[in-house]
């Protein structure tokens, strides 16, 4: 069925009893749970009396306390630029200050990320089950996680709505952007059941839903919001898409690291795919910004001048994409690919809190010049 889980492969083989092969198919041991180094194999061995070994990734790379470190460091900096981001780019505009901005753009990247990993598990099994040779071995499911906690920011959304408003809950629910985040708060809760189930695919209904609501809520503009809300559909599915399969590919590609020719050929499969998810976001992100962002307003509002970061991030990220496919065509060993991946991830996780920023800072239109 599409979009069905990773089922273990009875077809796939079996590791020999006492070959020293873990369960992750590695032959050697990991030193702990780092990211792999950049850094291959060493020759295989051809000498009598021993077999070749195909390079693999690294059971290795920085001490996991670095790891650690550099991950909490990155989670600061998100934390950081989602609660200033609105005002820094608002200063100076002369723009009216959005309430509670730097909160709610932290609780729209939750909701974006929660998206993101929900649908990145849905998609990235279909990549899998494909490859030759693959290890019986899946990375530990975090969808239901992941849709909880994007529950709970579209529930503080409406707490926060309800006291920047001055209204109740309840009468929180009949406002047009109350309802809204209700009805996404339930898509997600039922996405989490549905993950907690034997059918997790049956996800893609109430995120579906998720993702047609928040479309809706992020375009509420007078001139043409249903052209608005159908480039937001296509252009947050393709991003979803895009960040959610790659970390699900990379956590992946760290459990088969064992097995480098499986990796490299998931790599290989995610790279063909995130070429046409790459068109589709430029093409409705180009759309989009021509219709909503005048062009005397580029450097004097809050959204032209976070498009700009945002624009520039992806450049970024286009840069890392192709080297990443460059070596992985170029080399056996699957590491130096990886390792250019993984940065691809961490660049696409800014775009992720940018592109928050972006749905809470003012409509452009009040500021043009052009009647």
């Amino acid at each position: 069925m599409l979009f069905s889980g990773p089922p273990a492969d009875p077809t796939a083989p079996t590791p020999p009893t006492g070959s020293g092969t873990s369960a992750s198919g590695s032959g050697t041991s990991s030193s702990g749970p780092g990211l792999p180094s950049a850094t291959g194999a060493g020759p295989p061995s051809t000498g009598p009396g021993t077999t070749a070994t195909p390079p693999r990734l690294p059971s290795a790379g920085a001490p996991a306390d670095a790891a650690t470190i550099a991950l909490a460091a990155a989670g600061l900096l998100a934390l950081l630029i989602a609660l200033a981001g609105p005002g820094i780019a608002a200063r100076g505009t002369g723009e009216l200050r959005i309430p509670g901005a730097g909160l709610t753009t932290l609780l729209r990247t939750v909701l974006f990320s929660a998206l993101a990993v929900h649908l990145g598990e849905l998609l990235a099994p279909q990549l899998i089950r494909p490859v030759r040779s693959r290890p019986r071995t899946a990375v530990r499911s975090w969808s239901l996680y992941a849709a909880l906690a994007g529950a709970a920011a579209a529930a503080g959304q409406i707490v926060q709505l309800a006291a920047v408003s001055g209204l109740g809950i309840t009468e929180t629910y009949a406002t047009r952007d109350g309802g809204l985040l209700l009805l996404i708060a339930n898509g997600l809760v039922l996405a989490a059941l549905c993950a907690a189930s034997k059918r997790p695919a049956l996800a893609l209904a109430p995120l579906a839903v998720v993702i047609g609501a928040e479309a809706i809520r992020a375009h509420p503009e007078a001139y043409s919001p249903e052209i608005g809300a159908a480039l937001t559909v296509v252009h947050l599915t393709a991003a979803s898409l895009w960040t959610g399969g790659l970390l699900y590919v990379l956590r992946t590609m760290w459990l088969w690291r064992g097995s480098p020719d499986a990796a490299r050929a998931l790599l290989g499969r995610y790279a063909r795919l995130a070429i046409w998810l790459y068109v589709a976001l430029a093409a409705t992100g180009t759309a989009s910004t021509l219709r909503r962002l005048p062009l005397d307003t580029v450097f004097t509002s809050a959204y032209g001048r976070t498009l700009l970061v945002k624009l520039a991030l992806m450049a970024v990220v286009s840069a890392l994409a192709v080297a990443a496919r460059r070596r992985m065509l170029r080399d056996t060993d699957p590491a130096v690919a990886h390792r250019l991946a993984r940065r691809e991830q961490a660049v696409l996780g800014a775009v992720v809190v940018v592109s928050a920023i972006l749905t809470v800072v003012p409509d452009p239109h009040g500021m043009s010049l052009r009647p």
